[in-house]
């Protein structure tokens, strides 16, 4: 048996999953393709001030390489970017993976079986399996503004922080109010002069259950594995029952609602500002965020809360659509990332010389499983369409994901010459099914970058994790069609290869 050779295309949390998956079980014909210097995905692009994951690290770490001695229950970026490094460092991944190679297309070949694959450089790679693992949210986006282009300060988004700008004594204008806001405001805030929230729409904020973990824990968790195990548990069911209060039980959003309201009343005791600050959309529309920073960094005299429509940028600051000019010395964007561009900017071509991108067109992604889409054989998305969580940790989904990679790797050793696409009327099935559950879920209730510019919502898992982790629990080949390429088929015993390239 031969094992598939298989690229990857990004080492973040998708990427070094799929390639752990791999080395657990004994597969190592892989090659991971970064186009960055260093791994860490998200975790390495984003160092603005305050950079944290909103799911606890004891659940937002792989099952099979728990960290005791996490410095904190929510953990901030550069200690995920260091655990991200010490597993790599501990599996050897490092000597798979080619750091500075951007892949630019993709292009399968019926006669061979495999996919060529282009870089920047002008390379030129082959392997039998290609696993984009390119994340959703990679791309930062810049709003439609006018004037974006004139403004003579300092501008960035917080994905692309610039640490050279010394925000000490500014007058900051920070346009947003994702979950990448909630977190760098109160850290800029006590040290800028003037900041002024442009804010389109409110967010729903929790309190942050947030600890310190201290020696104790550190020992408890390393000595006496069923303790850390218990939180992990703990937190998991408790992010899964808000997964349900989305799409299976909306009555468990009352009481979180209820939580959200006091927890604002609470914190901002000025009417006026708490009003701005009360969202004006369903619960769950738009991710809920977690901090006990926000609200009070919002009450402080040096800020503005400013809800009148953005006119135009103009050089010296921004003009509001009452006509007001406000003047500042920077700009922050916390404007999210192009999450509905699957795959972009590659180009990625399949069967009949199909084009990912125009097969998607203006409805948008879409993949059987989130995995695989018709005519594209071997081709095997991680945090593909539909397999983002509005609850819970991405990587509990990443690893059902990888696991059902393995499996299609270890049937494909076994089939070799063969590949695979899922079926047609497989995948309209699938789509038929999350269409109707999405049908009932907030999302449908507000603009946010769940949904994609024709309405179609591609980025969200309709359910709890462990549905996910079900559905994807064993593959079945014969939800795909399988194909020997021509080129290896073997040839009659009879014949030579001389005598049969004369035939």
């Amino acid at each position: 048996m031969t094992t598939p050779s298989i690229i990857i295309i990004g080492a973040g949390f998708g990427g070094l999953g799929m390639a752990l998956e791999l080395r657990r079980a004994g597969l190592d014909t892989f090659t991971i393709l970064e186009r960055a210097e260093d791994l860490g995905g998200v975790w390495r692009e984003n160092t603005y001030p305050g950079a944290a994951c909103d799911v606890p690290s004891p659940l937002y770490s792989w099952s099979y390489e728990p960290k005791s001695d996490w410095p904190r229950r929510f953990s901030e970026q550069r200690d995920i970017h260091a655990y991200m490094r010490g597993v790599a460092a501990k599996h050897g991944l490092e000597r798979f993976i080619r750091f500075g190679t951007e892949v630019t297309d993709a292009e399968f070949d019926e006669r061979t079986g495999q996919w060529t694959i282009g870089t920047a450089d002008g390379s030129r790679l082959t392997a039998d399996i290609l696993v984009p693992a390119v994340g959703q949210l990679s791309r930062p986006a810049l709003p439609d503004i006018p004037g974006i282009d004139t403004f003579a300060g300092p501008a960035f988004h917080s994905a692309e922080w610039n640490h050279e700008v010394d925000l000490t004594g500014t007058r900051v204008a920070c346009i947003g109010t994702g979950a990448s806001a909630v977190q760098y405001i109160p850290r800029i805030q006590p040290k800028v002069a003037q900041l002024t929230l442009f804010q389109r729409s409110a967010a729903w904020v929790l309190p942050k259950a947030d600890v310190e973990y201290n020696a104790v824990h550190h020992a408890l968790f390393k000595h006496v594995p069923p303790s850390r195990l218990a939180e992990r548990f703990a937190i998991w069911s408790f992010f899964e029952v808000m997964a349900l209060a989305l799409t299976d039980i909306p009555a468990v959003k009352t009481p979180v609602i209820a939580l959200a309201d006091r927890h604002r009343a609470a914190q901002v005791p000025d009417a006026e500002l708490r009003a701005k600050l009360t969202p004006d959309y369903a619960a769950g529309c738009k991710r809920g965020l977690f901090s006990n920073e926000y609200f009070p960094a919002l009450t402080q005299p040096n800020v503005t809360v400013e809800t009148t429509a953005i006119e135009a940028i103009t050089p010296t600051g921004i003009r509001t659509a009452d006509g007001v000019q406000h003047e500042v010395d920077v700009i922050i964007y916390g404007t999210g990332f192009k999450g509905t561009e699957f795959l972009a900017p590659m180009n990625i071509y399949g069967l009949g010389g199909r084009k990912l991108s125009d097969v998607w067109g203006d409805m948008g992604a879409r993949a059987y499983l989130g995995l695989s889409v018709p005519y594209f054989p071997n081709l095997f998305m991680m945090y593909g369409p539909n397999t983002n969580v509005g609850s819970g940790s991405i990587i509990y989904m990443l690893e059902s994901q990888a696991r059902y990679i393995r499996q299609v790797v270890q049937h494909l050793t076994t089939r070799p010459g063969h590949y695979l696409a899922a079926r047609a009327a497989t995948e309209q099935r699938w789509d038929d099914w999350l269409q109707k559950r999405l049908k009932s879920t907030p999302w449908n209730f507000c603009f946010s970058w769940y949904r994609n510019a024709a309405g179609r919502i591609t980025n969200n898992w309709p359910g709890a994790t462990l549905l996910y982790r079900w559905k994807t629990r064993t593959f079945d080949a014969a939800d795909y069609d399988e194909t020997q390429a021509p080129a290896t088929v073997p040839l009659p015993s009879a014949l030579s290869p001389v005598s049969a390239s004369r035939q």
